[in-house]
C-alpha cells in the first residue's frame, strides 16, 4: 500500500503563521504537522512509499524531508505546473499509484485509527472510501449523509450555514483504488469533492463513508493552531514527544540536545524544549513548547504558549496563550497576558503591553512602552474573513484604515485584467471621501483604470454598471445607516451584482498573502470622470413610465429621502413625471443616527394622515431600501409590503409573471398570474435572474427586471404608484385585504460551533413532516404554517421565521422550537 500526502495549500486562512512557511510545516511539538502524518502512515499501515504533492513554497518541504530516509520511508515529490485542484493534482502521481493508496492532508492533526479505515475499505470492496467525522463547525468542509449501510447518499462541499444538513463531514482522508484515477482528467482543474464524487455518484459507483470517532482537527486558522496545543496538554490527543524526559518541580520536561536549564525555574504541566534552548533562573514554564535556539531570560513567564525557533525573550516578559514565530525579539518587561500571535522577524521593545488577543504581521517594530489594543495590520473582526455578503465593513480609521483600504483595493485590482476600467463611487460623507482616495491609489497600482462618478448613490452606479460592457466592476463606499462610525465598501461584478463568496475568497487570498500585482510605470492606471451617471439614471426612470398616467392621476405623495445621496435625484424624477409631491429631508447631512429612522416613520405617518395623501415613501440614504405608509397613515411592514406588491402585479398584469423570493418570505397566498419560486438568491447568476420579472424579499428590497437586476427603491416607489393607478385601488384597502395571518422573525443565540448540530437536529425533527432545505431547514406544521431556521452566516445566532394563522399559533410553534433549541444546545 502507498500514500499521498497533500502539501500544496496556500494556508490563506491561517495567515500570518504561513507568511514564510507552508501550512504542513507549521510545528506541532517541534515537528512539522506533516511529519506527524508521515510517522502515523509508517507505523499504523506499514507504508514506506509516500508521494508528496507540492505547490506552495515546495522547496521548504523538500529541503526538510529530503528523500524521507531519516524517517524510514521513501518520499517521491510531485509538483504540478499549475493549480489543478485536489484530484487533478493527484493525476501527476498516477504512475506511482499502482496499488491501493490512502490520501491524507499534510495539515491535519488526528489520532484516527488508519488500520480500521483500511479494514472497512477492504470489507466493502470499495473503490473509494471517505473517512467521516462529526464537527462543531462544518462550514469549511464537505457535509455528508450516508445511509445505514454507510453508502454516501448526499454531499455538499463547503456549504453556507443555510445549506448545512448535517454535522458529519468529509475529513479529507481517502482510501482509493488506482482504477479511480481513470475518472480524473489530466491537467484539468478537478476537485475530489466538487467534481470526482458527483461524477462517481452519477455513474452509480458506490462511495463509502467510514465514520471515525476520535481527534481530528484541520488547522485552518491561528486560533485552531493554539487549540491543538491546548488539546495536547489536556490529554485530548496523544502525540509523540521529542527529547529526554525528566520531572522538574511540578511538571514534565522533554528536552533535546544542548538545552541549558537553570536549577531555579518553576515548571508546571508539560514543557517541550528544542535544541540549544537556554532558560535562565526564575523563569516560569507551564504547558508550553519552545523551539530550537531560543533563549528565555530571567524571571519571565511562558504559559500556554508556543515559541518557534530563534526567539529571544527578555527579562520579566510575560506571555500567555501566545504563538511567537521564528526570529522574534521581545525585550524586557513586555506583557501579553491575553495572548498574541506574532509573525516572524518582529521587534518588541521594552515594556510593551498587549491589552487583548493581538495578531502581528511580520517585520513590525513596536516602540518601548507602547500599548497595543488592536491588531497590527487590520482589526480583530477580520481574523478569518474580510468580506460579509460582498461587502467589507469596519470602523472608519480603525479597522478600515487608509492602509487597509489601499491593500484591499490592490487585492481587488489584482484579479482584474490590466487595462480594464471600474467605477469607484461614494456617498458625500468625509469618511467615504478619505477612504476612496486610499482605495483609488491601490487600484491604480495594479494597472486598472478608474471611472469616477463622484458622489452618487450605489443604486445609480450599479444601474449604469449593469448597462455598460466596457466597465469590468464597481465599488461603492458609504457610511452605514445604522452605525455612523462604520464605513461599508461594497464590491460589484460587471453585472451590478454583489461579488459572491468565491470571488470574495479570491480577493482575500491575495490580501492575506500580500501578493499584489505591481505593474510597470507605463501601465499604471488612469482616472477619468463620468458625471452623466446621475442624469442617465434619471432619464431611464422617466422613460420607464408613461407621463400621462401620473399627470392625470391626482396622486399626492410624501417622500422622505432621509438626508441621503438621492436627495437631488428623487425630486427631479417626481416633478418630471407630474406627481404632486412633498419632499422631506431633501438635504445632505452626516449627522444621522439609527433612531432617526423610527422618528422619520412617525413623522411620515402623521403627515400622510394630516394632509390626506395617497401614500408616503421612505427612501433609505443610498436608495437600497424602501418603506411605505398607506393612505390611512399606517406603516406597511416589510413582509406585508411584499404581499401588497405581488397583489398589485397579479391584478394588473396582462401576462404570466415569474417572481423569485427567499425561503423565509410568506407563502400562504396563491396568485393567478404569478409563478413564485423560493430559492437561495446568492446561488443565482445574472443570466438565471433575467428569467424573472421580479426579484424581491420580505425586507423592503425589490428589483424589477424591466429596470435591472439590482434592487432599487427609487424605481420601486414609482412602480408602486403606477400599479396603484392601473388597479384603481387605495393602498390602505390592499393593505387591509391581506388575509389574516401572523409572521414572526427572531434571533436565537447559538454558538457557531453548534450551528451544524442545530441543522442536523432540525432535519431529524422534521423527518415525518414536509420539509425543505433550500436555505436553512423549513418544517411545515400544516399547509400554511411553518417554521424556518437559518443559521446566521456572520453572527452567533439562528434566524427563526414562523408563519401561522394567528399570533397564538405562531407563539406555540416558535416557543416549542425555542425550547428544543435550548435543549439541543445543552446536550
Amino acid at each position: 500500500m502507498k500514500a499521498i500526502v497533500l502539501a500544496g495549500g496556500f494556508g490563506t486562512r491561517i495567515q500570518p503563521l504561513t507568511n514564510s512557511v507552508p501550512k504542513p510545516m507549521l510545528p506541532i511539538l517541534n515537528r512539522p504537522m506533516m511529519e506527524h502524518i508521515i510517522i502515523k502512515l509508517r507505523d499504523e499501515l506499514d507504508i514506506t512509499e509516500i508521494g508528496v504533492l507540492l505547490y506552495f513554497k515546495p522547496d521548504i518541504i523538500k529541503d526538510y524531508f529530503k528523500d524521507g530516509s531519516d524517517l524510514g520511508v521513501k518520499i517521491q515529490y510531485f509538483l504540478p505546473d499549475d493549480d489543478y485542484g485536489t484530484a487533478g493534482a493527484v493525476t501527476f502521481a498516477k504512475e506511482f499509484l499502482d496499488e491501493t493508496f490512502i490520501i491524507v492532508s499534510g495539515d491535519l492533526v488526528t489520532d484516527f485509527d488508519f488500520k480500521k479505515i483500511k479494514k472497512f475499505h477492504d470489507k466493502k470492496e470499495s473503490m473509494l472510501t471517505i473517512t467521516l467525522t462529526s464537527v462543531e463547525n462544518p462550514l469549511q468542509f464537505g457535509v455528508v449523509i450516508a445511509n445505514e449501510e454507510d453508502r454516501i447518499e448526499r454531499f455538499l462541499e463547503k456549504p453556507s450555514w443555510g445549506e448545512v444538513f448535517s454535522d458529519t463531514i468529509n475529513t479529507g482522508i481517502y482510501m482509493i483504488e488506482p482504477e479511480v484515477l481513470d475518472l480524473i482528467p489530466y491537467k484539468e482543474n478537478f476537485d475530489f469533492a466538487k467534481d470526482l464524487f458527483p461524477k462517481m455518484m452519477k455513474q452509480d459507483i458506490a462511495l463509502w463513508g467510514y465514520s471515525q470517532k476520535g481527534y481530528w482537527r484541520d488547522v485552518g486558522n491561528p486560533e485552531s493552531y493554539r487549540e491543538v496545543y491546548k488539546d495536547i496538554f489536556s490529554g485530548k490527543i496523544k502525540l509523540p514527544y521529542i527529547g529526554e524526559e525528566s520531572k522538574i518541580d511540578k511538571g514534565t520536561v522533554y528536552a533535546q540536545k544542548g538545552v541549558k536549564l537553570s536549577k531555579k525555574i518553576r515548571v508546571e504541566g508539560t514543557v517541550v524544549l528544542g535544541k540549544n534552548v537556554s532558560i535562565d533562573e526564575g523563569v516560569t514554564l507551564k504547558d508550553c513548547v519552545i523551539g530550537d535556539n531560543c533563549r528565555v531570560s530571567k524571571h519571565s513567564e511562558i504559559i500556554d504558549s508556543v515559541l518557534w525557533n530563534n526567539v529571544k525573550i527578555g527579562v520579566k516578559v510575560k506571555l500567555n496563550n501566545s504563538v511567537i514565530c521564528n526570529d522574534n525579539i521581545i525585550k524586557d518587561e513586555s506583557k501579553a497576558t491575553f495572548g498574541v500571535i506574532m509573525a516572524e522577524k518582529c521587534l518588541v521593545n521594552k515594556k510593551v503591553s498587549f491589552e487583548k488577543d493581538i495578531i502581528m504581521w511580520p517585520d513590525k517594530v513596536l516602540e518601548s512602552s507602547s500599548v497595543v489594543s488592536s491588531n497590527i495590520i487590520w482589526g480583530n473582526k477580520y481574523k478569518s474573513s474580510i468580506f460579509e455578503d460582498g461587502a467589507v465593513l469596519g470602523r472608519t480609521n480603525i479597522e478600515l484604515s487608509c492602509e487597509m483600504t489601499t491593500k484591499l483595493a490592490a487585492s481587488f485590482g489584482s484579479i482584474l485584467p490590466v487595462g480594464s476600467s471600474i467605477y469607484v463611487s461614494r456617498d458625500y460623507h468625509k469618511s467615504s471621501f478619505m477612504l476612496k482616495r486610499a482605495f483609488v491609489s491601490g487600484i491604480l497600482s495594479t494597472g486598472v483604470n478608474i471611472v469616477d462618478p463622484n458622489n452618487v448613490p450605489s443604486n445609480v452606479m450599479r444601474h449604469s454598471l449593469s448597462k455598460k460592457d466596457d466597465i469590468a466592476a464597481g465599488v461603492h463606499l458609504r457610511q452605514s445607516v445604522f452605525n455612523p462610525a462604520q464605513t461599508e465598501i461594497i464590491f460589484f461584478t460587471n453585472e451590478g451584482l454583489v461579488v459572491d463568496n468565491k470571488l470574495a475568497q479570491s480577493i482575500e487570498r491575495i490580501f492575506f498573502r500580500e501578493n499584489f500585482r505591481k505593474v510597470k510605470y507605463d501601465e499604471i492606471g488612469s482616472i477619468s470622470e463620468d458625471k452623466n451617471l446621475r442624469n442617465l439614471y434619471i432619464k431611464t426612470i422617466e422613460n420607464s413610465f408613461d407621463n400621462n398616467i401620473f399627470k392625470n392621476s391626482e396622486l399626492k405623495v410624501a417622500i422622505d429621502v432621509m438626508n441621503g445621496s438621492i436627495s437631488d435625484i428623487y425630486p427631479v424624477i417626481a416633478n418630471e413625471l407630474g406627481i404632486d409631491n412633498i419632499i422631506l429631508n431633501a438635504y445632505r447631512s452626516e449627522k444621522i443616527k439609527s433612531n432617526d429612522i423610527v422618528k422619520s416613520q412617525e413623522n411620515m405617518e402623521n403627515i400622510v394622515r394630516a394632509m390626506n395623501l395617497d401614500c408616503g415613501f421612505m427612501i433609505y440614504p443610498n436608495g437600497h431600501k424602501l418603506q411605505v405608509i398607506d393612505d390611512k397613515g399606517e406603516l406597511i411592514y416589510d413582509y406585508k409590503l411584499l404581499l401588497v406588491v405581488l397583489d398589485l402585479l397579479d391584478s394588473t398584469t396582462a401576462r404570466k409573471l415569474k417572481v423569485i423570493l427567499p425561503a423565509w418570505a410568506p407563502d400562504f397566498i396563491n396568485y393567478d398570474n404569478i409563478e413564485v419560486s423560493r430559492e437561495k438568491l446568492s446561488n443565482f447568476k445574472a443570466e438565471q435572474l433575467k428569467e424573472y420579472d421580479l426579484i424581491a424579499d420580505s425586507d423592503g428590497h425589490f428589483a424589477f427586471n424591466e429596470f435591472g437586476l439590482n434592487r432599487d427603491s427609487v424605481f420601486t416607489s414609482f412602480k408602486i404608484l403606477e400599479l396603484l393607478k392601473k388597479s384603481g385601488k387605495k393602498l390602505s384597502k390592499l393593505h387591509k385585504s391581506i388575509p389574516e395571518f401572523y409572521y414572526k422573525g427572531e434571533n436565537i443565540p447559538c454558538p457557531s460551533s453548534l450551528k451544524g448540530k442545530m441543522m442536523r437536529k432540525f432535519l431529524e425533527d422534521g423527518k415525518d413532516k414536509k420539509t425543505s432545505s433550500v436555505d436553512g431547514v423549513k418544517i411545515w406544521m400544516n399547509d400554511d404554517e411553518w417554521i424556518l431556521m437559518v443559521p446566521d452566516q456572520h453572527n452567533e445566532y439562528l434566524n427563526l421565521y414562523v408563519q401561522a394563522e394567528d399570533e397564538k399559533s405562531a407563539g406555540k410553534i416558535f416557543y416549542s422550537y425555542q425550547d428544543k433549541i435550548e435543549k439541543w444546545i445543552s446536550e
